[in-house]
């Protein structure tokens, strides 16, 4: 009995002993940790007021640096999107009947990440077959904020691409940087885009009076909104005098009697979209909740002792537990139903509203090679042109509707009403009536 006591006394003395190492271990890691978010960032270099390189930023911020670093890879395809490098004009050829006579047409490809906007806008064949801006910099190069120190922003706008060329080759065609979204001082989401801040002044607002969770979105409607090239200057422009609505970018093009090209084959004068997320998200309730782009395109994340802004920008459907379930205290299975609902039924109204304009081009087609004069298919033209408007706005749209379901639903009924509107006017037109 003696032993088997004493036994037991030395199995309660481990026990005791590995708890009190487990419990100092957790103790210690906790002051490690504190250690750590009392510690960084360390200011380990000065960044300079022109300072682009993401690497020197790195320096003082290591763990922002390393996710950010991530934005090179190829994390895949989600259902509509994602980071793989597809050609969407063989995902849907009804894009290069959309878009004929205009660079689109040649080639269209699935965005990949941050690090590589510049890359793949340098080696586009809309910027080696065509003439392009030095206005296409404003989004694709993380040299802009040199570029407009040197020669003004005016400049670089009327600049052709081409002339950049050699520089952008040397600089590794940086994509977006760290330069372009905070201030190296102090770190502060700034605006460096004068086209937002043109836009937003016009609209009586000023960037710099904005909350720092407003920040966490307008420092992504520098690039991702639609945009025009003004005039001869090619001055970068938002569509935004009259407001964010379809309806409002539209009036804002037909008061200036703009066009980015005449279609090759109805001779409507036609608008091409850019990216409009940001014009689409502030009709949502996710945006009038307050949410801002950053909370599930860049959601918080802890590493090590430190929460910090995932700065891996990518498809929220990549991290659904940081990305939703913050706010959505439901299983990941139903909210990614949830986001596949939305997104399949955006793309069958974009499917439907395709049929139609499709119809719509080739009865103008059939109508102008039948002789019918220009003054005869003037409404069916005008028709093409608003219908086609509203189906890409939403196709140029990255989030297939779900920044916005129910506008996204809405514009598309539109576009597909129009485009039968046009194909009826030409039907018309061909009768002679």
């Amino acid at each position: 009995m003696r032993g088997t006591g004493w036994i037991r006394i030395l199995g309660i003395l481990a026990v005791f002993l590995v708890l009190g190492a487990g419990v100092g271990y957790l103790l210690t890691t906790i002051v490690q940790r504190q250690a750590e978010a009392e510690q960084y960032p360390l200011r380990l270099v000065e960044i300079g007021a022109l300072e682009v390189d993401p690497a020197v930023w790195g320096r003082n911020f290591p763990l922002h640096y390393d996710r950010f670093l991530r934005t090179r890879e190829d994390y895949g395809r989600t259902a509509y999107g994602g980071s793989t490098r597809y050609d969407k004009l063989e995902a849907k050829p009804f894009r290069r009947l959309a878009w004929a006579g205009m660079p689109f047409s040649v080639d269209y490809k699935e965005d990949r990440g941050h690090y590589w906007s510049g890359y793949d806008a340098f080696h586009t064949r809309r910027s080696t077959e065509f003439n392009q801006p030095g206005a296409c910099l404003n989004c694709h190069t993380g040299l802009f904020v040199q570029l407009v120190a040197e020669m003004g922003w005016d400049q670089l706008n009327r600049t052709p691409y081409n002339e950049f060329r050699e520089r952008l080759q040397a600089a590794g065609h940086p994509g977006v940087t760290c330069a372009d979204c905070h201030d190296p001082k102090t770190m502060a989401l700034r605006i460096t885009r004068p086209a937002l801040e043109n836009a937003l002044a016009a609209l009586g607002q000023d960037w710099r009076q904005a909350s720092r969770q407003e920040m966490r979105s307008l420092v992504c409607a520098q690039c991702h909104v639609e945009y025009y090239f003004l005039g001869e200057g090619r001055t970068v422009t938002f569509p935004w005098s009259r407001g964010l609505s379809v309806e409002a970018i539209e009036a804002h093009y037909d008061a200036y009697g703009f066009k980015d090209w005449t279609h090759a084959i109805t001779g409507a004068p036609m608008i091409k979209h850019q990216h409009p997320e940001y014009e689409l998200y502030v009709t949502s309730v996710h945006y009038q909740a307050g949410v801002a782009c950053a909370d599930c395109h860049m959601p918080y994340i802890r590493v090590g002792g430190m929460k910090i802004s995932d700065h891996w920008i990518r498809s929220p459907l990549t991290s659904i537990a940081q990305s939703c379930q913050t706010c959505h205290r439901v299983p990941e299975a139903e909210l990614l139903q949830r986001v596949k609902t939305i997104q399949d039924r955006t793309h069958e109204l974009l499917t439907l509203a395709e049929g139609a304009l499709e119809a719509a081009i080739l009865t103008i087609q059939e109508a102008i090679e039948a002789g019918v004069s220009d003054e005869a298919l003037e409404e069916a033209r005008r028709l093409h042109r608003r219908a086609q408007f509203r189906w890409d706005f939403i196709d140029a749209e990255n989030s297939k509707g779900f920044h916005s379901p129910q506008e996204a639903a809405r514009i598309l009924a539109h576009a597909a009403d129009l485009a039968r509107q046009a194909q009826l006017a030409a039907e018309r037109a061909l009768r002679g009536e």
